[in-house]
């Protein structure tokens, strides 16, 4: 194992310049057409076997062992997000209204140094290694479930994901055992009012007033229809009406998300929500229609496979249990096909400036995490086809 994280330091200058690139040409989620050819050139260099995943731009990149132990998948993401990015550095987005504002550019990086550094050393592998380079997972339906159709987890034993948390400190890497990260679910909420003169409320039906009200009544879910020993969020993200300072608006919509651990918690939300929903319009006389998507699943981890992370991960970083994260994966469906965890390794730091948020338009990572990502994924390969899984 030696070897291949000498090799990880010393394509670590590589892998910056990768990173960086991919910061500056940021895709949406769908549409990462030259993050994959990027992608698909370099491995394709590297003499893996490379396939595409139809209608989409996911890549599976297998790198065959000399050993005949278990296939292991490793998984990185590739889009980005629609912010404007507003850091001052030379290697900001380029893409006007585009950024990597959660990692992808660095866990596509990060998943090219394993590969590179193998198909060094294939000699030392004990079986085949699968990267899968997923497209699309910020937007629900996510991409993971078309590259579980497309093959991605033919013959896989094993499978493992990392996400870089700036939360964290550089340095350190969490994860627990069972889940970990919740349930994410959408819901939107259209109230049909009837508007009018600003100055002559009395006939009309006031759709702000009717959402506004709505907003402070789902908030009661969480506060008093759930046990508070049970993580839960109701989250209302998006707020559009009116388009006039004397005009009282028709229409008003509210966006949003539920997040939840629990299946049973998460039925029953959704019913109560409906419920708050179709009493607060009946009460304003106004019409409200009320849709809810369920989005990704939890993602839960296998004990056994926590147990690994804890044992191998500690020969090449400080290793913690994660909290539980109210964020959610489309990584929990691959989990739902074989044995693996999702792991984070921590990518904030401080005494550097880094210390914005995922998702906010100043988001930036340490790199060298990409580095203590890379050596935390080889220790959990090697670890997992040494021991014959």
């Amino acid at each position: 194992m030696e070897t291949l994280l000498q090799a990880i330091d010393h394509l670590y200058p590589d892998m910056v310049r990768w990173r960086r690139y991919l910061h500056q040409h940021p895709e949406l989620s769908y549409a990462e057409r030259e993050t994959a050819a990027f992608v698909a050139r370099h491995l394709q260099d590297w003499g893996l076997e490379v396939s595409t995943v139809p209608g989409c731009h996911g890549l599976i990149g297998r790198l065959r062992g000399r050993g005949s132990g278990p296939t292991v998948a490793l998984r990185a993401d590739m889009d980005a997000l629609p912010i404007q990015d507003e850091k001052q550095c030379e290697y900001s987005s380029l893409t006007a209204g585009v950024m990597h504002a959660c990692g992808h550019d660095a866990h596509t990086t990060v998943l090219l140094g394993v590969a590179r550094a193998m198909s060094l050393h294939r000699d030392l592998l004990h079986g085949d290694v699968v990267f899968l380079f997923q497209h699309a997972e910020e937007v629900s339906p996510g991409g993971a479930n078309t590259m579980i159709a497309a093959g991605a987890f033919d013959g896989v034993d094993y499978v493992y994901g990392i996400h870089l948390w700036a939360p964290f400190p550089v340095g350190s890497a969490y994860c627990r055992a069972g889940p970990m990260m919740a349930a994410a679910d959408e819901f939107d909420i259209t109230v049909q009012g009837r508007g009018g003169h600003g100055g002559l409320p009395h006939e009309t039906v006031d759709s702000i007033i009717v959402a506004s009200q709505l907003v402070v009544n789902l908030q009661t879910i969480v506060s008093r229809s759930v046990d508070p020993t049970q993580p839960c969020v109701v989250s209302v993200g998006s707020f559009h009406s009116g388009t006039g300072f004397n005009v009282i608006a028709e229409q008003a919509e509210l966006k949003g998300t539920v997040r939840t651990y629990d299946p049973e918690l998460r039925s029953r939300i959704q019913h109560r929500m409906a419920q708050i929903i179709g009493h607060t319009g009946s009460m304003f006389g106004a019409d409200v229609r009320f849709d809810y998507k369920l989005g990704y699943p939890p993602v839960v981890n296998d004990k056994g496979e926590v147990e690994r992370f804890f044992r191998a991960g500690g020969k090449v970083i400080d290793v913690q249990e994660s909290p539980l994260i109210m964020a959610g994966e489309d990584f929990a469906y691959y989990l739902q096909h074989c044995k693996g965890c999702f792991m984070f390794v921590g990518a904030g730091n401080a005494a550097e400036g880094i210390i914005y948020p995922h998702h906010h338009p100043r988001f930036d990572i340490d790199e060298s995490a990409m580095r203590d990502a890379a050596r935390l994924f080889i220790s959990m390969v090697w670890d997992c086809q040494l021991a014959g899984a």
